[in-house]
């Protein structure tokens, strides 16, 4: 009986420390959330912006950048497209096209050469139709990585922004029927979802800021939605033009639009939730299923080796 209660007084000590603990935790990471905001990161923010260009110039700085969009990028249409496909990814900074076909020479001659190298530094090296073949083909992925690798970093971003989307909507339906107009509702949805929501932030940000360099509201719409690229933001930035265009209330129309895009996700989360037996088959059908055979029919397979085989050898 005594050491039951020892047990028991161990025990409920242990709770009790382990309850202080998370409590202190939670506290002192929600005071340090709070002063971030209020005194590093809301000074720090507006400097940023106060110091960044509101337009910026077609011209490289760096000599051999500039060179290599004078001589690679000639067509204005081309050089267009790839700005596009890179600022979907997140690369929009002015010289990312030429950094890009830059890496793309540089790994298509270097992945040939580094295999050069490997080959004469090698006491055995690749000989024949092998050794012929493998350049080509490194030659090859130098050209086509780069690109791989902007089309998945673009599909990611496009991912992450519609995962985002639907917070920073209920947030500015939130602010809007408040009683903030549409240009504040988004400078305000912007700031409170830097944390927590950054790629949507950005973007929002970017409105904001072309809104206040004198572009219409129709237009700064449209180009959120070319930078985005995801059909519900185009959803979104149609019902806006549509309804400014039209007179009605924007409250009304993205309370509506909030309640249709949260169906919207609960189907999608049900059509990934029926796809999963699907999925399941392969494994079950490729790993578990030939283990299953094997354990119930290995034991009768071994019994019957153990019994006709020796009469089969002895026959007499």
């Amino acid at each position: 009986m005594p050491l039951l209660a020892l047990i028991l007084v161990d025990l409920i000590a242990f709770a009790a420390v382990a309850a202080f603990v998370v409590v202190l935790s939670r506290r002192v990471e929600t005071s340090g959330v709070v002063r971030r905001r209020l005194s590093g990161e809301a000074q720090a923010k507006p400097s940023a912006r106060a110091t960044s260009p509101l337009l910026r110039t077609q011209d490289l700085a760096n000599p051999i950048l500039a060179w290599v969009q004078k001589t690679t990028l000639q067509d204005p249409k081309e050089r267009m497209a790839l700005r596009r496909d890179l600022g979907l990814a997140g690369f929009d900074q002015q010289a990312a096209p030429a950094v890009y076909v830059m890496v793309r020479i540089l790994m298509a001659v270097g992945l040939p050469f580094a295999f050069f190298f490997w080959q004469k530094a090698n006491p055995h090296p690749m000989t024949g139709l092998v050794g012929f073949c493998v350049p080509f083909g490194l030659a090859i992925l130098g050209l086509l990585a780069p690109r791989a690798y902007i089309d998945n970093r673009a599909n990611a971003r496009r991912t992450q922004i519609e995962n985002e989307f639907p917070d920073t909507l209920d947030l500015m339906v939130v602010c809007i029927e408040s009683g903030l107009g549409l240009e504040g509702a988004i400078l305000r949805v912007g700031d409170e979802t830097a944390l927590s929501h950054p790629r949507i932030s950005q973007e929002f940000e970017l409105v904001s800021f072309e809104l206040r360099a004198g572009r219409t509201r129709a237009d700064a719409l449209r180009n959120f939605a070319e930078r985005t690229d995801v059909e519900m933001v185009r959803s979104f930035v149609a019902l806006l033009i549509q309804t400014d265009s039209l007179g009605g209330s924007i409250a009304q129309s993205l309370r509506t639009y909030s309640s249709e895009m949260r169906q919207h996700r609960m189907l999608k989360a049900e059509e990934k939730a029926m796809r999963l037996p699907v999925l399941l088959t392969i494994p079950l059908v490729g790993f578990i299923l030939p283990v299953i055979f094997c354990a119930v029919l290995l034991p009768p397979i071994l019994d019957a080796m153990r019994n006709f085989l020796p009469a089969m050898s002895h026959p007499g």
